[in-house]
């Protein structure tokens, strides 16, 4: 058997290992890899691996051994399905494994910029001291108003942490979530986008992206939301049209934002769409890394393992994700 594995710039030593031990000869490949190199690799593959390289229709039609492709992680919109499918070649990702960690991270990044972290540290590393000036005035988080865009499982732990947690008071827009639903997280249902944006001290992002959701906060979202306002986002970079987030934040149309993810990966100072925030006070820029922890490292490598070794041995792979993407899958697949 052959697995290829791509992005090996993401060390996933306990997925390479556990591989290994099977007696699976390993191919990992680099971010960026051509398409035609990605090609000529997987023509003998029987299983393939990805995160967020690219796998074509072109790349799945030269696989002609291949049994299963697996994303070591959640979003799947870089494979095509459909091409998957005709071939009946199922295609799984491990979609638990992170749930509460990112929105750890969503909120660790919300309290940093409400608490003024980035500013404070970066003057104390040059100067060694600030004093407490209007410029370092930082906010609380209780009695503040955070609107959630997509109330799913990481959503409602994101509203949990922030209203049981910090008392703050919670919205929510998610039209594919019912009232009841949200109240039992501790969630106000908000019925229009742009009322909720109205009155939301934090916005924070947390849907899928597809057709409809694709540049969902874009030049009249940013201008409804408060000119104090900062908005998270750990969910995809694309759910944001980003050149108007870069001239809202260059513009002080908002007050800030906390970003891990970016429709262009990875970031660089030049030439990419959001150079312009790298150095900013009110911006955090992380490295879509909110999900990399140690305990969920392990989730990630225990399930990646768990469906390759199902699609190995030939048997249904589990699919736990409701995304109808996957579940329209009818060959070679087991939904749970």
């Amino acid at each position: 058997m052959k697995a290829v594995r791509t992005d090996q710039e993401f060390e996933c030593p306990g997925i390479d290992a556990g591989l290994r031990a099977r007696g699976v000869e390993l191919v990992t490949l680099p971010d960026g890899i051509p398409e035609a190199k990605l090609i000529s690799a997987v023509a003998d593959a029987d299983l393939l691996l990805m995160c967020y390289t690219p796998i074509t229709a072109g790349v799945i039609d030269a696989a002609t051994r291949l049994k299963g492709i697996v994303k070591y992680g959640v979003g799947i919109d870089a494979i095509d399905i459909p091409a998957a499918m005709r071939r009946g070649i199922p295609v799984v990702n491990v979609p638990e494994y992170a749930e509460e960690t990112v929105a750890e991270g969503a909120f660790a990044l919300m309290i940093a910029l409400a608490k003024r972290l980035p500013a404070i540290s970066a003057a104390v590393s040059r100067d060694g001291w600030v004093w407490p000036e209007q410029r370092w005035l930082g906010r609380d988080i209780s009695g503040a108003t955070l609107g959630l865009v997509g109330c799913g499982r990481i959503g409602r732990s994101m509203a949990r942490m922030a209203g049981q947690g910090f008392r703050a008071r919670v919205l929510g827009f998610d039209p594919g979530v019912d009232a009841a639903t949200m109240h039992a997280a501790g969630i106000e249902k908000a019925d229009d986008l742009h009322t909720m944006l109205r009155t939301c001290d934090f916005v924070s992002i947390h849907c899928v992206l597809n057709d409809k959701t694709r540049g969902l906060i874009g030049k009249a979202e940013l201008a409804c939301m408060k000119t104090s306002a900062v908005i998270v986002n750990v969910s995809r970079g694309a759910l944001i049209d980003e050149a108007a987030l870069v001239e809202a934040i260059v513009t002080g149309r908002i007050g800030g934002a906390g970003l891990d993810v970016y429709s262009v990966e990875p970031l660089a100072k030049s030439g990419h769409p959001m150079s312009a925030l790298f150095g900013r006070d009110n911006v955090i820029l992380f490295p879509h890394l909110t999900f990399f922890t140690a305990e969920a490292m392990r989730r990630l490598e225990e399930d990646t393992l768990a469906r390759c070794f199902e699609i190995l041995d030939g048997r249904p792979v589990t699919v736990r994700s409701f995304d109808p993407r996957l579940r329209a899958q009818t060959a070679g697949v087991l939904f749970s």
